[in-house]
């Protein structure tokens, strides 16, 4: 994800963290992310002063007009993508050692042999030091999905396709996500 804030100092800043959904502090329809920066980052965003946007982006690529009927000549990008916003408030040493273990564990639950805080605590505090854990409350969002839906089945199968194979700029996810969306709009 992408934290973008424009600091009372001046100028925009611009930062990329792993954030989790904090569904222990969310209520309801609620989205709450935590996760954490490095310092100095947290001075840098003026974090806890300020709204920040916080950009997640997902699947996204370059759809080529060859995968379109003849005579259409025209590209496009096409993404799935999030824009939230909301104040962050700092976390205790304490919440950021546990936000930062929740998001190694979250991460290595994939990995054959996952390595956590746990393995070293001692050495997993000092480290943790250098970090400051934040909760954003989401206070708007703003979601798009840009997945060619201005084209008749027909081209949007051949771009799925097109998508799916090795060819030049093919992307799974994005094709993935595409199917996703056309099967829910057409059902």
């Amino acid at each position: 994800m992408t934290i973008v804030s424009h600091p009372p100092e001046g100028g925009i800043v611009a930062s990329h963290y792993a954030f989790l959904l904090d569904e222990a502090a969310s209520t309801g329809d609620e989205i709450v992310l935590i996760g954490h920066v490095g310092r100095p980052d947290e001075q840098a965003h003026a974090l806890g002063e300020h709204e920040v946007l916080i950009i997640v982006q997902g699947a996204h690529g370059y759809i080529s007009p060859s995968w379109y009927a003849e005579g259409d000549i025209i590209p496009t990008w096409n993404h799935v993508t999030a824009h939230l916003w909301g104040t962050p408030e700092l976390l205790t040493d304490e919440q950021n050692l546990q936000a930062l273990t929740e998001l190694t564990d979250h991460f290595e639950s994939r990995v054959v042999k996952p390595r956590g805080l746990h393995l070293e605590p001692e050495y997993s505090r000092r480290i943790a030091r250098g970090t400051v854990g934040v909760r954003v409350r989401v206070t708007r969002a703003d979601a798009r999905a840009k997945l060619s839906q201005n084209k008749p089945p027909e081209v949007v199968a051949n771009i799925i396709d097109a998508l799916e194979s090795d060819a030049p700029y093919g992307h799974v996810e994005l094709a993935r996500e595409m199917r996703r969306h056309h099967d829910a709009r057409d059902s």
